[in-house]
């Protein structure tokens, strides 16, 4: 999802870790949705996702059921999660989990249905494989949620300020210039010859180019660091990022920020490596900017994704079946086309990208490009899911923190043994 987020603190894994020994999970319920008893689901979700408008239409077909939608922001909604889980009672049946919290909450695996026992094989197929699989657990017989939404990225880059660069405008021939990171450093210096402005804005995506499609980044499995391991992508994307730092086309924008929002209007840098989200983002934000933007497909080294979320069901709920039945239609492909023609949430069912109104689907901002098609190519080019683990993100922050110190004249040596040194300290924490 495109939120902002506010992520929970990395110490309240353990917490809940622990009380899974002191709580037992809730039985699961073997009833169905076919009956005509009245049954009433709680649905937690955050973000914009439009559910209530399909929450109404499951409401009329199922007249025995009533949905209780809630939706709230990221950080609201899996704090309240997270609570709940904890204290053994007040979870929903129905809950919603954002891609990059969902290791943390794998490991409360007895705290959920698993979907596997309630027909999901059934439409295991209908999903981009990475997708599905990055939904199991590390033996991958236990499914924690169904697959919604998800980010894969691309390059969105300034027509006007490429072809003030001599670069190609057309999204086929960007394509087949930046077609390695090498190529896309070399697009960059002769943006900043050209121009004098800086490729891409940040050292954060600078960073993420590498970083974001590696399998493996600061943890294993088995909670253990491998980011200071020889080999490590993590520092491999380091290095990168200090490379085209040390280039000069990195820009020191800072995303979400007015300073960002302002240069990606006006045209203060020329790329950016971003989620299908971010179109809906700079359609709303950057006014002057109609007309001068344009999406390719990255480079394959760079093909990742960025964002989306799962559905699961608490083990605590009464009607697992009937809340399976509704979440397995919900992200069913008609619906999530359904959901991408109304909120821009992009689909992870690939029959969906066949279809007329998606392939039809012309974006007049982007000089009426069917940007949806460069979307779908780069969500096929992903291979495999990314393991995240439940302290990636106090980790992630301490190596930004790095190549920010580095940006600002700091020796990058020094900063990565720092973050290295400090990443050690969180996991003995």
């Amino acid at each position: 999802m495109k939120n902002k987020k506010k992520w929970l603190a990395a110490g309240l894994s353990l917490v809940l870790a622990f009380s899974l020994a002191a709580c037992g999970g809730g039985d699961k319920n073997d009833s169905t949705s076919g009956g005509n008893e009245k049954v009433e689901l709680n649905f937690w979700a955050f973000g914009a996702t439009g559910y209530e408008d399909l929450v109404k239409e499951y409401e009329e077909q199922n007249p025995n059921v009533t949905i209780k939608f809630k939706s709230s922001e990221t950080a609201e909604h899996h704090d309240a999660l997270f609570t709940a889980l904890s204290a053994g009672s007040g979870a929903p049946d129905i809950a919603m989990l954002e891609v990059d919290q969902l290791d943390r909450f794998k490991a409360a695996q007895d705290r959920f249905n698993n979907l596997y026992d309630l027909g999901a094989k059934d439409v295991q197929d209908q999903y981009l494989e990475w997708k599905w699989n990055a939904g199991e657990n590390t033996e991958g017989d236990f499914l924690i949620g169904l697959p919604t939404d998800i980010g894969p990225k691309a390059l969105y880059y300034r027509t006007d300020v490429f072809e003030e660069a001599g670069l190609p405008t057309e999204p086929a021939e960007v394509e087949k210039l930046i077609s390695s990171p090498e190529a896309f450093k070399e697009a960059g210096l002769q943006v900043k010859e050209k121009t004098g402005k800086p490729f891409v804005d940040s050292m954060e995506m600078a960073y993420r180019a590498l970083l974001d499609p590696s399998v493996e980044t600061y943890l294993n499995p088995d909670g253990e660091l491998i980011m200071d391991q020889e080999g490590s992508a993590v520092k491999e994307a380091f290095d990168y990022a200090v490379e085209l730092n040390e280039a000069g086309i990195v820009g020191k924008f800072t995303m979400w920020t007015p300073e960002w929002a302002s240069a990606i209007n006006t045209g203060d840098f020329a790329a950016e490596l971003g989620a299908g989200w971010l179109k809906g983002y700079i359609e709303g934000n950057a006014p002057e900017a109609e007309g001068k933007f344009k999406v390719a497909t990255l480079p394959t080294e760079f093909a990742a994704n960025w964002g989306g979320s799962y559905i699961s069901i608490p083990s605590e709920t009464e009607h697992a079946q009937e809340a399976y039945d509704f979440v397995e239609w919900l992200v069913s492909p008609e619906n999530q086309l359904k959901s991408f023609q109304t909120h821009g949430l992009f689909p992870s069912a690939p029959s969906v990208y066949e279809m007329e109104e998606f392939t039809a689907n012309a974006d007049a901002f982007f000089g009426g490009q069917v940007t949806a098609e460069v979307f779908a190519q780069a969500a096929q080019d992903i291979e495999g899911a990314v393991y995240k683990g439940e302290k990636y993100f106090p980790i992630h922050q301490r190596v930004l923190d790095a190549l920010h110190n580095v940006q600002d004249g700091g020796d990058p040596e020094k900063e990565w043994a720092a973050a290295v040194k400090d990443a050690k300290d969180l996991i003995n924490r």
